[in-house]
């Protein structure tokens, strides 16, 4: 029996280990979920229609209504999901109608066709509901040209579609339903398993030696950008997921407590190890140079012996999930480490070995909080002095707990409204798809329009449409060579065609957030296997859907660059002035704080600059994608969204310091804080109005360190080991990124040299 609960055991770990991966790298399991729902909308209506002895091409418009219907809703709330589906049905129903209808009047279609695409884009303006009513209208007009669609079949059609319908329903509400509540107790479990990633990766930063160390800060710096994205997707759904505004605030606090801790982790950890200072620009600039010195902590002895041991621990409370985990071992443990958060408890080493240590307590104390967030009360009879102490923080922050902020609204308006744009763009790049897709193929055009179509959607500038126009061609071509195998192979085996269909429509759901030409791949591979249901494929048809792919990218990009461009240079700069502004709100308020003015709600304050900050590095991939020619520029907009991650985290880092001010033990106002916010503000307005383009007077400040402003008054610089000491650290590193930001724009810079460093 030993023998076999050993092995029983080994598998349940192996099962869930396994498990945690697949969590950590699917957050939510929202690709999962679109997968089946989509694929499980695809099955039920095909058996429905089998049942009704509907015709092969029918089966094929049923499977692609199935599909639409499923995956064009995208609103968090279930009524608001049931709403649209039913506005949706009677919408798919009039665009099969009309595409009948046009089906012989070439002209009349076409021109209906353009309408409906502008329609569709500009429906975009009125949020998840407008977008998915677009959405359902242009991909069922779409269907009904791929199946030539006729007067005599509307009826049978229009039965097809209502099946359809009833079946994503079906799906969606019965066999997987979702609700805000579950997606975001699945990001919750997400986060719990790429916060355990992220410290066996601190823990494998102990022993790796000089040659390692390049592989390994490549998985630190992945586990922790993985970790931010997903509080980021927690803080999108904390307002429909939890039931009141404070749930959601102090959740918020809890995720960001804990990103921020484990972030300070692996840089205490690294500069634990290096003989030289290690900038934290280090865990955001890919390929960041590191000095290749040997891991000063091997020659610790028994502190890093002990270091070991508690990063596994930290490791073992961050896995375990309540409530079967409350045994007095998990307790001993996390006493342990939450002890490190007292001086006297320190074992003895290096101050850098020493700060490790601090910095795993608060680790621990994050961990703790994030726990009482997420399970609620827990034992607190084995506690000792330390851990009810930190229960006892814990408790008089909760007191001031500032709710969720409404988002602003977009105040753009006309042909400033980026949809409105958007939707004049892509109905002038179909117009000219239209008439090249017409000179390639009379039968097969639409294809050059549907390319068309995708490269404008989610993308802001002529940057964007060009890169997603050439991952599209690029799925498209090696689709063809899987379609042209997978055809060979299915033969005249429909519901063996039908099953590759199923996997490559999941594949297509389950990569899409990963990568747009795998995506690409999976839906050509499927309209080949569409093809041979439909007895209409051959290897022409297959390189044609290359061609007309070819002609819908060019079309997109050229209607991009001449219809109301917004080249990539001025949406990246809109970006970073939004950055920017974001950053001088965040650390204004958290300085201002810190220096004992008003408390304001900063955590927000943080998200909404990881939201701008987010929005930034998107626009900027067109120049930082490996085609670019432009390699001067990749390494500028790189470096400069490395200094701008680096910022951010400081500001969040000084934003959850200034949080717990009123109820700190260990925190104090301190109002000489405020010249050096005023200086740091100063700098970014300074930086912001020359990305605006707007008139700004002086010169971004450097020179004299935050220490020296502090102690120009006589008063000494505080200990290393104090949160204040470490205030002063974030304020110092950020000043640094500021200017570093200003010189990489090439904003003028007075006062380098005499800088004293903390």
């Amino acid at each position: 029996m030993g023998a076999y609960g050993s092995v029983k055991a080994a598998i349940r770990r192996t099962v869930t280990g396994t498990w945690n991966r697949f969590a950590a790298s699917d957050p939510g399991l929202l690709r999962l979920m679109a997968g089946l729902r989509t694929v499980g909308a695809i099955v039920l209506a095909l058996v429905v229609l089998a049942l009704l002895g509907t015709g092969v091409t029918l089966l094929v418009a049923g499977a692609m209504a199935a599909m639409v219907a499923t995956f064009a809703i995208r609103e968090k709330e279930v009524r608001g999901q049931a709403v649209t589906l039913a506005l949706g049905l009677p919408v798919a129903l009039a665009a099969v109608a009309l595409g009948a209808l046009l089906h012989s009047r070439i002209i009349a279609g076409d021109l209906f066709f353009i309408a409906l695409i502008f329609g569709a884009a500009y429906a975009r303006r009125f949020g998840d509901r407008g977008t998915a009513l677009g959405l359902i209208g242009f991909q069922v007009y779409f269907v009904s040209l791929f199946v030539h669609a006729t007067v005599a079949t509307l009826p049978e059609l229009f039965l097809t579609l209502t099946v359809a319908f009833v079946c994503s329903a079906v799906v969606r509400f019965a066999v997987f339903p979702d609700t805000p509540e579950r997606t975001l107790s699945r990001l919750r479990e997400a986060f719990r398993a790429r916060l355990a990633q992220l410290v066996a990766t601190h823990r494998e930063l102990v022993d790796t030696g000089p040659e390692e160390l390049d592989s390994v800060l490549d998985d630190l710096r992945r586990h922790t950008a993985r970790l931010h994205e997903t509080a980021l997707m927690i803080q999108g759904r904390l307002e429909e997921g939890t039931r009141d505004s404070a749930t959601a605030a102090l959740l918020q606090r809890r995720i960001a407590d804990a990103e921020i801790a484990a972030e300070r982790l692996g840089m205490t950890l690294l500069n634990a190890r290096s003989a030289e200072r290690t900038d934290t620009l280090t865990l955001h600039l890919p390929h960041a140079p590191v000095p290749a010195t040997a891991n000063r902590m091997q020659s610790e002895g028994d502190a890093v012996a002990t270091l070991r041991r508690d990063l596994d621990a930290l490791g073992l409370l961050v896995a375990r999930r309540a409530p079967g985990d409350r045994g007095t071992a998990l307790a001993h443990v996390r006493n342990r480490l939450l002890g490190y958060r007292d001086e006297e408890d320190l074992p003895r080493g290096s101050m850098a070995v020493q700060d490790a240590f601090r910095a795993l307590g608060e680790a621990a104390r994050a961990v703790l909080g994030l726990r009482l967030a997420l399970d609620g009360p827990q034992d607190e009879s084995d506690d000792t002095s330390a851990t009810t102490r930190s229960r006892e923080e814990f408790d008089a922050e909760d007191l001031a707990i500032v709710g969720v902020e409404e988002d602003e609204e977009d105040e753009r308006t006309g042909l400033q409204r980026p949809t409105t744009r958007a939707a004049f763009q892509v109905a002038a790049g179909s117009a000219l798809a239209i008439v090249g897709g017409e000179f390639l193929s009379t039968q097969r055009w639409y294809w050059a329009v549907l390319t068309c179509w995708v490269v404008f959607l989610n993308t802001g500038s002529t940057g964007e449409v060009l890169v997603k126009g050439y991952r599209r061609l690029l799925g498209t071509v090696l689709g063809v060579v899987a379609g042209v195998a997978l055809a060979g192979l299915v033969g005249n085996h429909t519901w063996t065609a039908f099953a590759l269909v199923l996997l490559c429509v999941f594949g297509m759901f389950f990569t899409a957030p990963l990568s747009y030409a795998l995506m690409s791949f999976f839906v050509t591979a499927m309209l080949g296997l569409l093809y041979t249901l439909l007895n209409t494929y051959s290897v022409a048809t297959l390189v044609l859907r290359i061609e007309e792919t070819a002609l819908g990218a060019a079309c997109g990009i050229i209607a991009a660059v001449l219809v109301l461009p917004v080249h990539t240079d001025r949406r990246t700069d809109e970006h970073l002035g939004a950055v920017l502004d974001r950053l001088q709100e965040a650390v204004s308020a958290a300085v201002a704080q810190l220096s004992g003015g008003p408390a304001a709600d900063l955590l927000t304050l943080a998200r909404d600059l990881d939201t701008a900050l987010n929005d930034l590095r998107d626009s900027t991939q067109p120049l930082m994608h490996p085609i670019t020619p432009l390699r001067v520029r990749r390494q500028t907009a790189r470096y400069l969204v490395a200094l701008l991650e680096t910022c951010a985290y400081h500001a969040r880092s000084l934003a959850a310091t200034a949080e717990v001010l009123p109820s700190s033990r260990s925190v104090a106002a301190d109002p000489r804080l405020e010249r050096v916010g005023r200086r740091i503000a100063r700098n970014i307005d300074l930086i912001a109005a020359r990305v605006k383009e707007e008139p700004a007077d002086g010169e971004v400040e450097a020179g004299a360190s935050i220490a020296s402003l502090l102690d120009a008054d006589g008063s000494p610089v505080p200990p290393s080991h104090t949160v204040t000491f470490r205030v002063l650290r974030h304020l110092q590193r950020l000043d640094e990124g500021v200017v570093g930001i200003a010189r990489a724009l090439d904003v003028p810079v007075t006062g380098r040299a005499g800088r004293k460093n903390i």
